[in-house]
């Protein structure tokens, strides 16, 4: 018996608000309902179907319909499919062409997460050309639906110009069709192509415009799982201050309509809340879901969130408690792909604690492992075995059976290469180049190869990536940067004699694609389009110095104008590396020992500049231009010492995070115009910066200026004074803060922070009018993060992100003084048509150094300019 349409799309509303909004969260989970790389599991809820065999039989295409609903709702999709294609079959015998189309579309859904695209594809079809001759008004509800679902097909193929207009027709048909769940639904898939384009503006609006439907229904389990899908989607795109306030405001509804489990809530705050690094509030969370859910998968994904925390702060024996109470648990779980990622999820964490504790024994692992293989083949479901597969072999890979684990890899890759599944892919394509690696070490052209796949795979999910790589879900730093680090170690290892330039080539390649995933990264956004530079052309007096630091070595690649590239390598153990770097670092205080401070520069000068000195010597260098990786970032390379004298003695400095990125133009030296924006009095709790007011009289003193000071200083100020002219320079003296963190990366204006996001809509303000960029932003009173080791990605990223082909920032807060002598000189400097911008500052650091008092490279070392040095 068919369902009455009103009846059926009220029915159905629950399932689609899940799949609808669920299958954006599936594919920014990296195709799955948890993140299997990491221990931390889905929050998607599940309704587990109570059910035994031969039952199925007796049940009506309605009832097949609910029942594959629960069985795909709870990870059984090929059991979902079968019951699918049976509604289908009875549809057709009854001439139901709208339900038989509903089931088509149901049914093409579990083959595309099953990956078997073709017949996806075919059944899509095979709906839209029943649904074609029915009337308007019963085509529009069935015909979204099927829209909603071949845009997630077309999603999942890589198709996200196609899958972006698909989602877009179904949002209109669920529109006419008076559905604004499923409009909502539709909305939220469209936000995930949009940034897979690149358009994260309108990524960011379509994502408010969801939030404010939402919150014009009326209160209601479906607008309660409706606002925590989304919180869950806002986590992902990693604005976790917003998901935080979604999720307590579905948890607050579901309180209020007094629904009878809310754990699913609960499990995306813990979720959340370990997101912001809120350890404790996610353990409450969590332990919460494992006392009062009603569901078993829901308290075991809970405790396996506990126990991957316990493993992280090292709490072994609350560790080795819960992993006990989980290994029967876990095994108990009715089949399904999400009783799988539990499995694999739980063998990951049990690997880590073997690896601190040595237990529990590595043959129990495996095979909990193998049973995991064996469980994903029964369901036929091929990213869950490719999954399975790789975790296995990777546990061989730590037994060191290359062989074995070899070999599952393999077909593990094949797997995922088979399902089209890339965020799979490039993870046993560098399990597979470790493996190699291990075994060919005389030989390691194939381990090469291996890793060269696993990097241009990582370049081609690049949008995809960011989507996946937050706190929660995705460690960028364990899963994302050893890949290029391993890859430039092969590189530069030596097989028989020197480094060949082919190898040379490729690895200072890899080291800017590294450069441009941090950045991707920091962002959230892979945003940053790379232009490559060919420094040759413009500019025959400088040098570009590559550095990468890894497990046992220092490398350095040094390119000369119109010359090979050179190669030096100097052994150090990384640790010892950064501790080094961190000394360097705290003895440019003012009150650390001279002599020690010396001795100190002169021994990372050894490390990165002495190798170099006789081929800079020769080539006639004036400029060196540093690519630096990791703690080398944190040390300004004008103070390295040389036994006689300051780097900023011999050369002039710029950095870079790429010579991919910036555009290496001179600075036209006529009609030069500064807007200035400023604070000397104390706002939005930071203190008064009196000094600024000279340094403000220093500039205008020098060129031709706009100024902006204290109230005149606001972000629309701003705004509008870009947008009315082309300032070639713009001045902020200000309070400001560089982070590793891109929303704590900030320049304070007078009535609010601008973070690094909102400087760059704001700095590009002239839009349409003028499309010249801004040459030279100067931050001149901000300084890095207090203990963030990495807060110079802030530096970088503003460097980037401003648009401006050039950045002159401090990596400190300096005397007041200082600060405006050395402005002043930049200036004046500057107006000189031979000298280069980083000519100019070096001038005006040695002009600095000069002055009674200012000696000390405290004062005119944080100075750096990143980008264009022209």
């Amino acid at each position: 018996m068919a369902v009455k349409p009103a009846r059926r799309w009220r029915y159905q509303w629950r399932f689609w608000i899940r799949v609808g909004l669920g299958i954006l969260l599936y594919f920014l989970l990296g195709g799955q309902w948890g993140a299997v790389n990491l221990p931390l599991v889905s929050e998607q809820p599940v309704a587990i179907a109570q059910t035994t065999p031969g039952v199925v039989a007796s049940l009506d295409a309605a009832q097949l319909m609910q029942q594959g609903r629960q069985r795909y709702q709870s990870g059984q999709v090929a059991e979902a499919l079968q019951l699918w294609q049976q509604a289908a079959a009875m549809y057709q015998a009854q001439t139901d062409p709208v339900n038989q189309a509903l089931a088509l579309s149901y049914l093409a859904l579990a083959q595309q997460q099953l990956g078997q695209f073709p017949a996806a594809k075919a059944t899509i079809a095979q709906s839209l050309e029943l649904i074609q001759p029915l009337a308007p008004q019963t085509k529009r509800p069935i015909l979204a639906q099927v829209l909603n679902t071949q845009g997630s097909l077309q999603f999942a193929q890589g198709q996200a110009e196609a899958a972006l207009a698909t989602w877009e027709q179904a949002e209109q048909n669920y529109q006419q069709a008076g559905d604004e769940i499923g409009r909502i639904g539709s909305l939220v898939n469209q936000t995930q192509a949009q940034r897979s384009l690149g358009f994260y503006l309108q990524a960011k609006k379509t994502l408010m415009e969801v939030e404010r439907s939402l919150q014009q229904q009326t209160d209601s389990d479906v607008k309660v799982l409706g606002l925590q899908n989304l919180g869950d989607v806002l986590r992902s795109v990693g604005d976790v201050e917003s998901s935080q306030r979604v999720l307590q405001q579905s948890l607050s509804i579901a309180q209020q309509i007094q629904l009878p489990d809310d754990s699913d809530i609960r499990l995306s705050l813990g979720n959340t809340a370990r997101a912001k690094k809120d350890w404790v509030t996610a353990l409450t969370f969590y332990q919460q879901v494992a006392a009062r859910s009603t569901s078993p998968l829901l308290q075991a994904q809970a405790q396996l969130n506990r126990l991957s925390l316990f493993i992280d702060h090292q709490q072994w024996p609350e560790a080795q408690q819960l992993q006990a109470q989980l290994l029967p648990q876990v095994t108990r779980l009715p089949l399904s792909r999400s009783a799988i990622y539990a499995q694999i999820n739980l063998i990951q964490s049990l690997s880590r604690l073997h690896a601190a504790q040595s237990a529990p024994a590595w043959n129990e692992i495996a095979t909990m492992a193998a049973t995991a293989v064996q469980n994903a083949r029964t369901l036929g479901d091929a990213q869950a075995e490719s999954y399975a597969l790789g975790t296995l072999g990777g546990l061989y890979e730590k037994t060191q059976q290359w062989a074995e684990a070899q070999d599952l890899t393999q077909k593990a890759l094949v797997l995922a290469q088979t399902i089209n599944a890339p965020h799979i892919t490039y993870q046993w394509q560098w399990q597979l180049g470790r493996l190699l690696k291990a075994q060919s070490s005389s030989l390691p052209s194939a381990a090469i190869s291996a890793y060269t796949d696993a990097v241009n795979t990582l370049k081609a999910l690049r949008n995809d990536l960011v989507a996946i790589s937050t706190d929660v879900q995705f460690s960028f730093r364990e899963q994302v940067e050893p890949v290029y680090r391993e890859l430039v170690e092969l590189l530069l290892e030596p097989s028989q004699g020197e480094v060949t330039q082919d190898s040379l080539k490729q690895a200072r390649e890899v080291i800017e694609s590294l450069q441009l995933a941090q950045l991707d990264n920091f962002f959230q956004e892979a945003c940053l389009n790379a232009r490559r530079a060919q420094i040759d052309r413009v500019d025959t007096s400088a040098a570009v110095v590559y550095s990468i630091v890894l497990p046992e070595h220092l490398e350095v690649i040094l390119s000369l104008p119109n010359q090979p590239l050179r190669h030096y390598a100097t052994a150090i153990a990384q640790p010892q590396m950064e501790a080094l770097l961190d000394k360097t670092r705290r003895l440019l205080r003012l009150t650390a020992p001279t002599a020690e401070r010396l001795k100190i520069s002169e021994q990372v000068y050894n490390l990165i500049l002495r190798p170099l000195e006789a081929d800079l010597a020769a080539s006639g260098i004036k400029t060196l231009v540093f690519v630096l990786d990791g703690a080398l970032q944190n040390v300004p390379m004008a103070a390295l010492y040389d036994g006689k004298q300051y780097v900023i003695e011999k050369y002039s400095i710029a950095l870079a995070p790429g010579l991919q990125l910036f555009d290496p133009q001179r600075l036209e030296r006529e009609q030069v115009r500064v807007l200035v924006g400023g604070l000397t009095e104390a706002s939005q709790g930071f203190s008064a910066l009196p000094g600024v007011a000279s340094e403000v009289q220093q500039v205008t003193s020098e060129v031709p200026a706009q100024v902006l000071l204290n109230q005149q200083f606001t972000s629309t100020t701003l705004q509008d004074q870009i947008a009315a002219a082309p300032y070639p320079i713009v001045h902020l003296a200000t309070h400001g803060q560089f982070s590793s963190n891109a929303k704590e990366t900030f320049i304070l204006a007078w009535d609010n922070p601008i973070n690094v996001k909102q400087l760059d809509s704001l700095l590009r303000a002239r839009g349409q009018r003028d499309r010249r960029p801004i040459e030279l932003l100067v931050l001149s009173a901000c300084q890095t993060a207090a203990g963030d080791r990495r807060a110079t990605l802030g530096l970088a990223g503003v460097a980037v992100r401003s648009g401006a082909r050039s950045t002159l920032a401090t990596l400190w807060s300096v005397d007041d003084q200082s600060t405006a002598y050395l402005m002043a000189q930049f200036y004046q400097k500057l107006a000189q048509p031979s000298l280069t911008k980083a000519e100019a500052l070096r001038q005006a650091q040695l002009a600095l150094q000069k002055q009674p008092g200012f000696d000390h490279p405290y004062y005119w070392a944080p100075f750096v300019l990143v980008g264009n040095w022209l």
